[in-house]
């Protein structure tokens, strides 16, 4: 017999009761506990906000790889020195990516049903979607280039110092964590189907091939550490110009990708002002499209318009479903990349939307255009210093493990952000070179009478403005603490009537909901709800930060 205790990590037998953390001179927030510690120490070390968040964000790739990686993209909500900035950091479309090259593939697949006129086009597109991996799914990787212009900008710290920690996990090993080691098992039988196929075998060699995947299993991934070392030494410019940019061509050339060198030369994150909705007395700050934040803030726009009563009432939950609905099925139709956007974002904000929308909710579900919702891989993390400074970030490759293309020798994994793209040449977020596609990550900001609140935000793709309204709605208008903000159960609405709930979700609802014709579906795992963290200032300075249960997560404060 053993002399060790074994257990698998994840229980919800007896959940766990978890508080309000306090800190004073700084905090960093994240689904992963080594992460957050490796944040805290650059703050310790005279690091601020910026930095730390860099750190965390970057030991991220190598501790949770099904969710990001440094083929990731990211968006960042930064408060400095009294002011609010935004951080656009997805890619577009390669140029030599077009809508036709995805249709190609789709016909050998045999997933796109045709029907052609005498000019050969394609009349019915109903089963042509982008596909979910290959290099068909591709953007330009932003992740990399972010960390630079966050650091140049904001930063205090040696920019090689932010790498340590992620390269000493890569080279040493580190214990996998519960939620981790869950998600990345589940994506076993997933990525087995792709063992014959060759451009996957370097992300099944990285990645599962002879990995031991329990939880406290110790996990090395020595390709990954080599390449941070060299971004590093290169301010992460071999990524985009140098030795790294070579070996992301010749895999692309080899596997016929679509990335070419001008691809990743002419790439640069974008400064983006933040969109601001004031909902009954605070500013809630988002990314602006191509990013779908707005859909949080049009769903709090009809809200504001209405009175929520108590939080355990089955009305204050049928109008919170109606209202997202709204906002998603608006959010689906209009948000592209704003190059190619033609509706106007103000109408979004005003009162006058807010009015309209609010009045078409009634007593009874309604059915509006179904939304395709997939449950993706994201991390997020917040951070806040001694000066004030505070950071939202999200980093992201989409679905787990991305694109499943992962550069050999190096262990970047490349994301599958296109797959958000549309292939109905009608809508404003139809594929075309160049063009970034609709964006499901979304840092979120807090500001009471232009000062800061603090950072907060939700991973999961298509549930992040779900899980961002239902947070706000605990923290303003039911008045619950932060950490009871993010442990209340959640619903999540997956398209058409149908609304999936946690099992602990108050069953005298569900009840109500289902006679007002939602289609409830109460789900034992509880990874799909969100993964959410938030710090938030007060009034004497003193923090205040929680973290969710359903991730590995912690607040490191100092």
């Amino acid at each position: 017999m053993s002399s060790f205790l074994t257990f698998n990590g994840v229980s919800n037998k007896y959940p766990s009761r978890r508080s309000v953390v306090y800190g004073k001179n700084g905090m960093v927030c994240t689904s992963q506990t080594l992460a957050a510690q490796a944040g805290l120490d650059i703050l310790k070390k005279g690091g601020n906000a910026i930095d730390a968040a860099i750190a965390t964000a970057i030991s991220l790739t190598v501790l949770e790889p099904p969710s990001n990686g440094i083929g990731s993209d990211l968006f960042a909500l930064v408060w400095y020195k009294g002011k609010l900035y935004g951080l656009n950091g997805s890619g577009p479309a390669p140029m030599a990516l077009t809508r036709e090259k995805v249709l190609t593939r789709l016909r050998k697949d045999g997933k796109a049903k045709e029907a052609y006129t005498d000019s050969d086009e394609i009349m019915d597109l109903s089963a042509a979607t982008m596909p979910d991996n290959g290099w068909e799914t591709v953007i330009i990787p932003g992740a990399p280039a972010s960390w630079k212009a966050l650091h140049e900008r904001f930063g205090a710290a040696d920019f090689a110092t932010l790498f340590e920690a992620a390269i000493r996990y890569a080279e040493d090993g580190y214990p996998l964590q519960p939620i981790c080691s869950k998600l990345w098992k589940k994506n076993v039988p997933k990525v087995s189907g792709l063992k014959n196929e060759t451009i996957y075998q370097p992300m099944l060699e990285t990645f599962f091939n002879n990995k031991r995947l329990e939880p406290g299993n110790v996990v090395t991934i020595p390709e990954m550490g080599k390449t941070l070392r060299r971004l590093a030494e290169s301010n992460c410019d071999s990524f985009y110009t140098g030795d790294i940019a070579r070996e992301i061509i010749r895999f692309s050339h080899e596997t016929v990708g679509y990335l070419t060198p001008e691809d990743l030369q002419n790439y640069k994150p974008e400064w983006v002002e933040p969109l601001r909705l004031n909902y009954r007395g605070y500013e809630v700050c988002e990314i602006p499209p191509n990013g779908h934040g707005l859909v949080v803030l049009m769903t709090l726009n009809i809200l504001r318009q209405m009175a929520l009563a108590e939080k355990e009432d089955p009305e204050t939950v049928h109008t919170q479903l109606e209202a997202m609905k709204i906002g998603f099925t608006d959010g689906k139709m209009y948000i592209a990349d704003p190059r190619y956007m033609k509706a106007d974002v103000a109408y979004f904000l005003s009162e006058e939307y807010g009015k309209k929308r609010a009045g078409e909710i009634g007593d009874e579900a309604h059915l509006p255009r179904p939304v395709d919702l997939n449950c993706g891989g994201t991390v997020y993390l917040c951070t806040a210093d001694r000066e004030g400074n505070m950071v939202s970030l999200i980093q992201s490759h989409f679905n787990n493990f991305g694109s499943k293309l992962s550069v050999p020798g190096t262990g970047i994994l490349l994301n599958n952000r296109a797959k958000n793209f549309s292939l109905d040449p009608e809508r404003d977020n139809c594929l075309a070179p160049g063009k970034k596609p609709y964006h499901t990550i979304i840092p979120g900001f807090l500001l009471k009478d232009g000062d800061a609140v603090g950072p907060f935000g939700v991973m999961g793709a298509f549930m992040q403005p779900q899980g961002q309204v239902q947070v706000i709605n605990n923290l303003i208008d039911f008045e619950l603490n932060p950490q009871e903000a993010l442990d209340a159960p959640r619903w999540q609405w997956t398209g058409g009537k149908t609304v999936e709930v946690e099992a602990s979700f108050n069953k005298t609802i569900v009840e109500e909901l289902k006679q007002r014709g939602h289609d409830i579906k109460v789900v034992a795992d509880f990874t799909s709800f969100g993964r959410g963290q938030m710090i938030l200032r007060q009034p004497d300075g003193v923090y205040a930060a929680a973290t969710e249960p359903r991730v590995d997560g912690v607040v490191a404060a100092w």
